[in-house]
């Protein structure tokens, strides 16, 4: 198909679908957007709750939990464990789908009926204070995570241990208070350093080792403030710095900021791409307006994806081993084929519109099913019956659409509207 330009139902704005564009709705078997894709990320993010915590009771047992959902917003919220457990079945929920009401109107009363897990967590061991993570082991406050190991106060980690007060980072140890470093160990109030060993006060380093407030260095050691020394001279150079001193630690700081001012920097943060156009994208190839991205393969409007992930459009947060994602937050970790879900995860595939569903296939409109296959709000069907009913739906959210608050109309194709979602805004991602 030709190039389109559309008016966004949101801003109003112009936008633009392009023929690949409309290829990649031709596969997902979907209509093309009618929001931008600003609007689209933002409507995702208002479903992402990414590090707030809350105290509140479990809405079965009446404990006090952690939970990213506050109290006396109108939703049902089980305690990780329970939630997990078998003492309680989201089938028991299940409804016939009713042709006199709209869908979004219907999925809302199911989402408020089925409870939501506390948190999203995967295996997690003495880590209780963490949320949209997976595997962590001794952590505190550590959120957007996976394979870490005694980390505190971070964000968005990937397979690092015994580092505290870190955002975006990948394989790294022994740090502290720093910004985008890879495969580093010992960085301390530094960023955007790869393949470093004791860094202070740096900020695009590569290969380097024992460099202090250094800046755009490549394979470099014994620098301070990018003046090469002697190994000798360095240590004692450092000692004279006595970083024991908060006063002298902040004078340092200051310093060290006011020498990045004197460089250059680059056009783009990536490394290693072919074909890319976004920021924070390593490793990839064919990934287009995209932020945060590692590892990706022809993705388009995408954000906060690690490896592998293929052929995604509109996908925000997770990865590992997605593929065919369009309209999908927090969903990964072996997930195919799925559209406009939220929280799924741990091989679910063919289903659309689901919410905190795992190890399931071919589901639609359903919440908090494991383990299932033909289900439609939470109801089962045999294959024949779900392949013959789902097409009748989603004719009639195209004939009875769902208006929300602001005016805007949501037919098959749109992500839930932001009014659905269980955070505030102010609470999500979305605003930032």
């Amino acid at each position: 198909m030709n190039q389109e330009t559309k008016i966004c139902q949101s801003c109003k704005r112009q936008f633009v679908i392009e023929p690949e564009d409309f290829a990649f709705y031709e596969k997902a078997k979907s209509p093309p957007p009618t929001w931008c894709p600003q609007c689209r990320a933002q409507r995702r993010m208002a479903f992402f709750n990414e590090r707030i915590l809350y105290r509140r009771k479990d809405s079965k047992t009446g404990k006090i939990i952690f939970s990213g959902f506050s109290d006396g917003n109108g939703f049902r919220v089980y305690d990780h464990k329970l939630w997990w457990s078998d003492d309680w079945d989201s089938m028991d929920y299940g409804r016939e789908y009713d042709f006199n009401k709209s869908f979004f109107a219907q999925f809302s009363s199911l989402l408020k009926q089925v409870p939501l897990a506390s948190r999203s967590f995967v295996s997690p061991i003495n880590s209780d204070y963490c949320n949209n993570a997976g595997y962590l082991k001794n952590c505190y406050l550590v959120f957007d995570a996976d394979n870490c190991d005694n980390i505190l106060y971070s964000c968005m980690l990937h397979k690092s241990r015994d580092s505290l007060d870190i955002y975006y980072a990948n394989n790294i140890n022994l740090s502290y208070d720093s910004f985008m470093v890879w495969d580093c160990s010992r960085i301390f109030f530094s960023s955007r350093c790869d393949d470093c060993l004791e860094v202070y006060f740096s900020k695009n380093l590569t290969g380097c080792n024992n460099c202090f407030g250094c800046m755009n260095l490549r394979n470099k050691k014994y620098h301070i403030f990018n003046k090469p020394y002697s190994k000798e001279s360095y240590q004692e150079k450092i000692k004279e710095f006595d970083l024991s001193s908060y006063r002298n630690l902040q004078t340092i700081i200051q310093q060290a900021r006011d020498f990045w001012l004197e460089f250059p920097v680059k056009f783009r943060e990536g490394t290693n791409n072919v074909n890319v156009s976004g920021e924070y994208i390593a490793d990839s190839k064919n990934v287009i307006h995209s932020y945060d991205v590692t590892g990706g393969k022809d993705l388009k409007y995408c954000q906060i994806v690690i490896p592998p992930a293929n052929d995604c459009y509109d996908y925000t947060d997770w990865g590992l081993n997605a593929d065919r994602i369009y309209e999908c937050s927090m969903c990964g970790r072996d997930v195919s084929r799925i559209n406009f879900c939220w929280d799924c995860y741990k091989t679910v595939s063919n289903s659309n519109y689901c919410v905190q569903c795992h190890n399931s296939h071919n589901l639609f409109a359903c919440i908090g099913l494991r383990n299932k296959q033909y289900c439609i709000l939470n109801k089962q069907y045999i294959k024949e019956e779900y392949e013959e009913l789902v097409p009748k739906i989603i004719q009639h959210m195209n004939d009875m659409p769902y208006t929300d608050k602001k005016g805007r109309v949501y037919r098959y194709g749109e992500f839930f509207p932001p009014e659905l979602s269980p955070f505030c805004y102010n609470e999500t991602i979305a605003q930032e």
